[in-house]
């Protein structure tokens, strides 16, 4: 895979930091389609991108031919975002406190700490094809 393949509600794109952009653009722009709130779009924004980075950067270890896919689902008030690496996974109980004096200075950690702040819910799950990372806020 060279490029992003997008396909309604979904979007894949190769393991690589380049395509940032190009997964805020579209989350951005389903998120606005569903009249959602301006910082509510920042909260989701923020997490999405730490999201993606993790996948790429630990999930995939930036392997060129693994991909990233994020799935974008709205249901009763609430927006559902899947994002799914090819990686062997984690458990996110072993991540160490970001805000532990020992981590503070630390220039990594920090990513899932941010997420389950600006998010509703956080729901991790590995399996043989990867890990998905589903992440709930409310929205209108």
């Amino acid at each position: 895979m060279n490029k992003p393949i997008i396909t309604g509600n979904k979007i894949i794109i190769p393991s690589d930091l380049e395509y940032l952009a190009t997964i805020d653009d579209f989350v951005e722009g389903i998120l606005r389609g569903y009249g959602t709130e301006e910082s509510v779009i920042a909260d989701i924004a923020i997490s999405v991108t730490e999201l993606v980075i993790n996948s790429i950067n630990h999930g995939n270890k930036s392997e060129e031919q693994k991909s990233v896919s994020l799935l974008i689902n709205r249901t009763n008030g609430e927006v559902s975002i899947t994002i799914t690496d090819q990686g062997s996974g984690f458990d996110p109980d072993t991540i160490a406190d970001p805000l532990a004096a020992e981590n503070l200075l630390k220039d990594t950690g920090r990513g899932i700490f941010i997420v389950k702040s600006l998010m509703d819910k956080v729901e991790v799950e590995t399996t043989d094809e990867g890990t998905h990372i589903t992440i709930i806020k409310a929205i209108n």
